[in-house]
Formats: structure tokens, C-alpha cells, sequence
């Protein structure tokens, strides 16, 4: 197995590493119920997704 020859540097090994970061997420309204969602993302509230539902665990409230 290949080993390197010599040690790299700290900076050198910290500069390569420099973009390894973690990014905020984008977060938005529900539309239909308000709620913060992230973005792209059915809403865990409501379970709409552009105007239409696509969650089918949540329940739907019926009328009686």
C-alpha cells in the first residue's frame, strides 16, 4: 500500500479542507397553513406540496 513520503502541512491540509462546510437551510411559508418548511420539502404540518397533498399519513379532518 502507498504511503506518502512526507507529512503534509497543517495549512496545507486545512486550506484543502476549507470547503467543507455546512450550509444553512433555505426555509420557507406553507402556503396553506404557515408553517416554516424547508424548502422543496413537503410541509410536516399540513402534508401539502404546491397545493396539492401528497403526505398520506396525516389525517384529514372530517367533518360531522
Amino acid at each position: 500500500m502507498a504511503l506518502p513520503t512526507r507529512q503534509h502541512s497543517h495549512a496545507r491540509t486545512n486550506s484543502r479542507r476549507s470547503h467543507w462546510k455546512a450550509r444553512r437551510l433555505s426555509l420557507g411559508t406553507c402556503p396553506q397553513c404557515e408553517a416554516t418548511t424547508q424548502s422543496h420539502n413537503a410541509c410536516p404540518k399540513c402534508g401539502y406540496y404546491r397545493g396539492v397533498k401528497v403526505d398520506h399519513t396525516i389525517k384529514e379532518k372530517s367533518e360531522k
